[in-house]
């Protein structure tokens, strides 16, 4: 198999808020990969004493060891299990209550003999890609569905937050494994899959460079390192000739790219 991961912070002034992983059990068969985008809150108190890279560490370690070890457990009560373990982890510190509390974007992989299973909740991405070529990326596109005017609001856009109507992360509420994007392949039907955080996507969703096929085949060629060299460049570019207005010239951008191999070929390792 090849496994390739990169991240890389948006500015030298702040940490890095993505975290990324992936494991492949003792088994010698099947593995996961978390990929996780934390949101950076606006300045001002969001409760809680650690921050979002605290969050998203504890949070992405928590998805991955269950992703791994309880390969009997559906990919929603992964998430949901990792969000309370997290939460009880600060409870007695911060205020969970807080609409701002440390959240993150969730992209899950696990695959098996037999399957492979994905979660997705945010603007991350997901990029599946069959033995034939055919990509097929699965969002969650809810933020998208939210006008640009509204979210430029920030009471506005709290209102939304963790809300039927509006749009849901991980936070500190167990409950919102239920509204992630899941589904089941069977493994024969994959050949490869790529998580991104949106600073990494930006390269289709931004920039329009190519679609997400192109955008994978960029992938299998240059590595992620490429792709996240090619988006930095656009950006610079755009920055210089004034194109759109946005938050962060430069995001945290994270890609994980894994090549999994016929499962009929596979065997336990020695």
């Amino acid at each position: 198999m090849r496994f390739e991961l990169v991240t890389v912070p948006g500015t030298a002034e702040r940490p890095n808020e993505d975290w990324a992983s992936l494991a492949l059990p003792a088994s010698g068969q099947g593995g996961s990969l978390v990929v996780l985008d934390g949101v950076t809150p606006p300045r001002g108190d969001d409760g809680c004493v650690h921050g979002v890279p605290w969050f998203t560490s504890r949070l992405g370690g928590a998805l991955l060891e269950l992703s791994g070890s309880r390969r009997d457990m559906p990919l929603t009560e992964v998430l949901a299990l990792s969000i309370r373990r997290t939460a009880d982890t600060h409870r007695d510190t911060c205020d969970l209550s807080h609409v701002r509390t440390p959240q993150a974007t969730v992209v899950v992989v696990r695959w098996g003999a037999e399957a492979v299973e994905h979660l997705v909740l945010s603007d991350s991405t997901l990029l599946t890609e069959s033995p034939d070529g055919l990509v097929h990326a699965v969002l969650d596109d809810r933020l998208d569905r939210i006008p640009r005017e509204v979210l430029r609001s920030l009471s506005a856009t709290d209102a939304l937050r963790n809300r039927d109507g509006g749009f849901f992360t991980a936070a500190a509420d167990p409950e919102v494994a239920v509204h992630a994007v899941t589904g089941t392949t069977p493994r024969a039907e994959v050949r490869a899959v790529a998580a991104l955080t949106d600073g990494a996507s930006r390269w289709t969703d931004l920039f329009e460079e190519g679609s997400w096929a192109d955008l994978m085949a960029l992938l299998r060629k240059e590595g992620p390192n490429g792709l996240v060299g090619r988006v930095r460049a656009l950006e610079a570019a755009d920055a210089l000739r004034g194109g759109p207005t946005r938050w962060k010239t430069h995001d945290d951008a994270t890609v994980v790219y894994a090549e999994l191999h016929d499962p009929a070929t596979e065997g336990p390792r020695a």
